[in-house]
């Protein structure tokens, strides 16, 4: 996607992620990870950081402003062959509030995210849910890299706090 196509889907994108708790993700590849949480999933890019010791080149994003701003670092290992090893570290999943859950897998499905099978239902905790897959195919080329992310319909007074 070029970056003339990437601002103008960033100005379409018909939803909002709300808020998470914090969280780190590993992966071999930064760019192929930022094509989704920052082209797609629309989080800001705030600073970068790196450590030969820690083995890292990180990307700090963020989601939110001021109390309710968020961290998602995205990490790669400078040498894949040394230790720590950033890229390995298993994440079940993260889940995400999305004000208008509807639109937003109409939208990031158009796009070429690929979601996992079960669409739109009721979650565990009463919220509709639906789960972005964590690997992509010819088909849909956008995915999480490795990692399952829930996205979960956000309740009005989450909407009203954090949108």
């Amino acid at each position: 996607m070029s970056e003339a196509n990437t601002s103008a889907a960033a100005q379409q994108r018909p939803f909002k992620v709300l808020g998470i708790q914090q969280i780190a993700i590993g992966g071999t590849d930064k760019q192929r990870m930022k094509r989704l949480w920052v082209d797609m999933l629309g989080l800001t890019q705030t600073g970068t950081f790196q450590s030969e010791r820690e083995n890292v080149d990180e990307d700090i994003l963020a989601m939110g402003s001021g109390a309710y701003k968020v961290e998602v670092d995205i990490m790669q290992p400078l040498d894949i062959d040394k230790k720590p090893a950033v890229h390995t570290t298993p994440l079940n999943h993260i889940g995400l509030w999305i004000d208008d859950l509807p639109k937003a897998v109409a939208w990031l499905t158009a796009q070429g995210v690929r979601f996992a099978p079960g669409g739109i239902r009721k979650g565990a905790a009463g919220y509709d849910i639906c789960f972005l897959h964590p690997k992509s195919n010819e088909e849909f080329p956008i995915a999480g890299e490795g990692v399952l992310i829930e996205l979960v319909q956000a309740p009005p007074e989450v909407i009203a706090a954090l949108g």
